[in-house]
This record gives structure tokens, sequence and C-alpha cells, in this order.
């Protein structure tokens, strides 16, 4: 059965995205593998995962600041500490939090010096609770933190380990609300890409077809465009990763990345496109990327690895690198959900001698690259397949099997123009007369 698609409202005449269910759900897996662990309680500063425990969320301002943290206790629920006005609001407006949520400022990535005693008082904060529930002589996992704000839960005794794995791993399976979700946001990208595709002509810019995407995507109720990555003509290759503001010109390659998050939910959707016409050996570089990619989306099923998913795509010698490290990412795999990379990675780098098992509920985008033998164009694809009980499901729908040509349809005397040429253009068999017979005419006169 297809993922459905909703709209972006919730109603009362249709089940469609059960909220309650989604929080409830979240919370769970990851309350079951901290049963399972060494540690007595997670601490979180990642907002993603502070997302996943608490179903919080006051911005994407706030994703770099390392401030929000919260705690989750063995056998108990999580506690959150928030900026002063969001933990009233959450208060109010979140009673599957209330009174767990709290005031509390953390350092803000360095803003707060070392001798404002913040991090001193985040460390009182997470012992109190610990000793309360008699936690404080067991591990705390934590996912990212800043250093004085480590070594001042060290003195107060508390000790620190590695607890990014667990919510990682909490993360990689998703519930049937999360793949509505990622479903969701991928048809938000579907109708970027469609007016993109309209609006697409020599002369305009990388930065402007950044700015269309943009507000596509807000008008259907993004919360968040992470990034555009619009790359063309001679900047396809090698792959920048961010855009310019370079005028596209007839006849060349564009590829997009675009990144953005509805309910904290990500895509990383790739598409190539030609302006106005193409060159034979963009066309074969586009095939060859298409072909690498479906021979790796064949295999995304229950009970194959990610190390068969791997070992279908080139070495990084075949494309141009010394070794797969120089190549990161070009031939790539990845988990989505709330960051756009999560467990598990696809890739020749590590997959091949640590293979991971696929299972039902992972969802990948899947992304590969070609570089053309001009020397100077690309090709990049990427889809996103939801794993299902029986095989997989691609919900990424803006149509990508063969290479897209954007922009004017030019027309000569004798009819429409190719829209696969070469970039060199030959002349004329009279022109190549004339000017032999005028070169013919200058050897006679010497």
């Amino acid at each position: 059965m297809a993922q459905p698609t909703y709209g972006t409202m919730g109603v009362d005449w249709e089940q469609r995205i059960d909220f309650d269910r989604l929080r409830v759900e979240r919370l769970q897996r990851a309350k079951n593998l901290l049963a399972k662990s060494e540690m007595g309680a997670l601490l979180c500063f990642d907002m993603n995962n502070v997302r996943y425990l608490t179903s919080t969320h006051i911005g994407t301002w706030a994703q770099d600041k390392a401030n929000r943290f919260v705690l989750l206790p063995q056998n108990d629920e999580p506690i959150l500490w928030d900026f002063g006005s969001a933990a009233r609001h959450h208060q109010l407006h979140c009673p599957w939090l209330g009174e767990r949520s709290r005031p509390g400022i953390s350092m803000l990535r360095g803003t707060m010096s070392p001798e404002h005693g913040r991090a001193e008082d985040v460390a009182k904060k997470i012992r109190i609770e610990l000793e309360m529930r008699g936690l404080h002589k067991e591990p705390v996992g934590i996912d990212i933190i800043e250093l004085p704000v480590l070594f001042a839960l060290q003195r107060e005794g508390i000790t620190v380990i590695d607890g990014q794995q667990l919510m990682s791993e909490a993360r990689v399976i998703k519930t049937k609300d999360e793949i509505a979700l990622l479903n969701t946001s991928a048809s938000m990208v579907d109708a970027a890409y469609h007016e993109l595709y309209m609006a697409m002509k020599p002369g305009m810019r990388e930065n402007e077809a950044v700015g269309l995407v943009s507000k596509v995507l807000y008008d259907l109720g993004s919360e968040y465009v992470e990034a555009v990555n619009a790359i063309s003509g001679e900047r396809c290759n090698p792959h920048p990763h961010v855009f310019s503001d370079r005028i596209m010109r007839p006849g060349d390659p564009v590829y997009y990345d675009i990144l953005h998050s509805y309910m904290g939910y990500r895509t990383c959707y790739y598409r190539t496109f030609s302006i106005g016409y193409s060159s034979h050996a963009m066309v074969d570089a586009y095939k060859r990327c298409r072909d690498y990619l479906d021979a790796a989306i064949d295999l995304i099923r229950p009970g194959r690895s990610t190390g068969d998913v791997a070992a279908v795509w080139p070495k990084a010698q075949d494309f141009g690198f010394p070794n797969e490290e120089a190549a990161f990412a070009l031939q790539y795999g990845h988990g989505i959900g709330l960051a756009i990379w999560e467990k598990p990675v696809i890739s020749r780098l590590v997959s091949l001698d640590h293979p991971q098992e696929i299972k039902p509920g992972m969802v990948f985008a899947l992304e590969t690259y070609w570089p053309s033998k001009d020397g100077w164009s690309a090709a990049r694809i990427e889809e996103e397949i939801v794993v299902t009980e029986t095989g997989h499901e691609v919900i990424t729908r803006f149509p990508a099997e063969k290479l897209l040509v954007a922009g004017a349809h030019y027309y000569t005397v004798g009819g429409p123009l190719p829209t696969v040429r070469e970039t060199e253009v030959e002349p004329s068999s009279d022109v190549r007369n004339l000017v032999a017979a005028s070169a013919q005419k200058e050897r006679i006169g010497s």
C-alpha cells in the first residue's frame, strides 16, 4: 500500500497523523533502550533529541545554541530546561510535560563565559534530580555537550558516557506517524521542483532559484528551509555543496539538493536538469548516475545490508578520486528523520567492513553522482525510500528517470532545436566548403 498523502492540517473527519501517538511512541522507544543500557539517565542537548523526547520546538534559530537540555531518568518521564518564556509556554500548552518544563540556561555555545557559573548551575540541577531518584552513582549518557558543562558534571561526581548512540538507535526505526511526516515533507519538495522547473531559463541565477524554492516551501507550511544547494555549469564538477550567484546559460547542467523540515522531519532530495539543451556527454553522465541509483534502490528491502548496497556503487578511483574518504558522500545513503543524516550510513568508506541490517521502518535517502567525460559537468540524483515489510517504497515523486531539459524551447527554420546536441557546434557543410576554398586560394596565391 502506498504511503498516504494528506494536507498539512488536522481535521475531525479523517484519520491523519496522530500527534499524541507520535509523542508516546517516540519517547517509549528511547525509554526501552535506556532500560536495557548501563545508564541511569540520558542527558540531551542536541535539539533533535530534545524534540524526540519532549515534543517541543522553539524555532530553528535555537538549533546551534546547545542551550536547551532534557534529562530522561530510568523509569521516569523527561524533565526539560528551556528559555524561561519557552518553559512557561510548554507548561501552558504541552500537557504531556506540565511542571516538568523548567527555566534553565546553559552557556549558549560559549557566549556565557565560564566565570558566569552557568556550567555549574546546569550540573547542580542534574545532580539534584539524579540524587532524588537514587541514580547519582549510575553513568549518565550524553549526546553533545560543551566542555565546561562536562567538567562541571564530573566535579559533581557524575560519570559521563556516550549517549548519542542510544538516541541514534532509538531514531533509526520510524513510527507510522514519522513516516507520514517524512512523506508529507517530500511532497512539498515535489511541488518546489515543479515550480523550479517551470521557472528555469538562461539568465536565472542560482540564488534566485534558492529564493523561489524557499518561498514555495514556506507557503506550503515548511518550518525550516535548511538549505537549497543550487549548483550549475562548471561548478558541478567538483561538487562545491553550496549555491552562488552564478548565472545559468544555455546548455548548462544544474543540480539541486532541497533540504527542509515539516514538523521537524527533513528532506534530502537531489534533482538534475539541463538548461535549454544538453550535451551527449551530460546525457551519458546522467544515465550512469541513474543506473547506480537504481541498482542501490533495488537492494533496499528487509534482510539485505548496507554493505550489499554500497557494493554496487563504483570505487572512488573509478570516478577520479584517490580513495573512499576523498569521495565520501558522492555515492551515499543515509537514514533521514529529525535530522537529514541519521543511522544507518551507506558508504563504501564504512559499510563494506561494517554492514548493518536493513529493517522495516527505516527511511533512507540514497544519492549518487557521476562526472561527465567533458571534465566540468556532472549529474546528481537522490531518492528517499521507506523500507516496508516486503520491500520498499520511493516517496520522492518528481520525475528523474531521464534527464529533464528546462527553459525556453528554441526553433530554427528547420524546426525545433534538438534538446541533445554537441556543446561545440559544428559549422554547416556550406560554411566548411567556403572556408576550404578560401584556404586553397591563399595557398595558390602564396
